[in-house]
C-alpha cells in the first residue's frame, strides 16, 4: 500500500499550460515603457499601424493582449492567417508576423484596415527591416508603421518575473538560489519560465524542495557557459551578477 501510494504520488502527468495575460500581471520597466507610451496613445501610430517586437518572453504577446481587452480589438496570429481579414468593425492585433504563412493575406489585411481607419497591431521577434518577408508592398507597408522595440530585462524585472513565476506554483526558493539562478540563467524571461517549469515538476515528482545541487542536475544546458548573464537585443546588458538584486 505504501508503494502504491508513493508511485501515484511520482507519477506526475504532463499538461498543458496556458498563460495568462492579465493587466495587473504586467510588470512595469524602463526596457517596456516606450511599448507602453505607444500602446496608450495608439494616434501617435503612423499610419494607424504599431510593430511592436522583441524576443521570446519579452512581454509582447501580454501587451497584445491587454490592448486587445482594452480596445476590444480583433486579436489573430499570423500563423493561421490564410485570407484577408473580413471588413472588421473594431481594431486589429496579429501577432508573429514573422512567422506568415500567406504574406499577401497579410498585406491585403493591412491596406483593408488602412481603408477602413482600424488601428492595427503588430508583433514579431525581429525588427521589420530584417524581417525579408515579400512582396515588396508588405516590406514597404510595414517600414511606413511605428516600430518600436522591447529592450532587455532590467535585472529588477527579471528577478521581479522570478518572484511571480515560483509563487503562481507556490515554490519556495531562498534568497541564495534566486540570487544564483538569476545570475547563471540567460537574461532572458522565457529561460526563467523553462527553468522554474522543470524544477517544478521534479521537485513534485521527488516531493523534494529546489537546491542548487538539483538546479545544477537539470537546468545545466540552460546556464550561460561562464556562469555570466547573456544579453538579448534590442539594447545591451552592463549590470553583473553581483548587482542582482538581494
Amino acid at each position: 500500500m505504501i508503494g502504491t501510494i508513493t508511485s501515484a504520488r511520482q507519477l506526475i502527468l504532463p499538461f498543458a499550460e496556458p498563460e495568462v495575460f492579465a493587466h495587473e500581471d504586467f510588470i512595469e520597466a524602463g526596457s517596456n515603457a516606450m511599448a507602453r507610451a505607444a500602446l496608450a496613445n495608439p494616434e501617435t501610430w503612423v499610419n494607424g499601424r504599431l510593430v511592436l517586437w522583441g524576443g521570446e518572453g519579452s512581454g509582447k504577446s501580454h501587451l497584445a493582449a491587454v490592448w486587445s481587452a482594452t480596445r476590444g480589438a480583433l486579436l489573430l496570429s499570423a500563423t493561421t492567417l490564410r485570407a484577408p481579414i473580413d471588413p472588421p468593425a473594431c481594431d486589429i492585433v496579429i501577432e508573429d508576423i514573422d512567422a506568415i504563412i500567406d504574406p499577401l493575406a497579410l498585406l491585403s489585411s493591412l491596406n483593408l484596415a488602412q481603408a477602413l481607419g482600424r488601428m492595427t497591431l503588430l508583433t514579431c521577434r525581429t525588427p521589420p527591416a530584417r524581417l525579408g518577408i515579400g512582396p515588396p508592398d508588405l516590406t514597404s507597408r510595414l517600414h511606413a508603421s511605428l516600430t518600436i522595440g522591447i529592450g532587455s530585462p532590467e535585472d529588477a524585472l527579471l528577478d521581479a518575473l522570478f518572484q511571480r513565476l515560483a509563487a503562481a506554483r507556490q515554490m519556495t526558493f531562498s534568497d541564495g538560489l534566486r540570487r544564483y539562478l538569476l545570475a547563471r540563467l540567460p537574461r532572458r524571461p522565457g529561460a526563467l519560465r523553462e527553468a522554474i517549469a522543470r524544477l517544478d515538476r521534479t521537485t513534485m515528482a521527488r516531493a523534494a524542495r529546489p537546491t542548487r545541487r538539483l538546479a545544477e542536475a537539470i537546468l545545466g544546458d540552460l546556464f550561460e557557459p561562464d556562469g555570466a548573464p547573456g544579453c538579448d537585443q534590442p539594447g545591451e546588458c552592463s549590470a553583473s551578477a553581483a548587482q542582482l538584486p538581494l
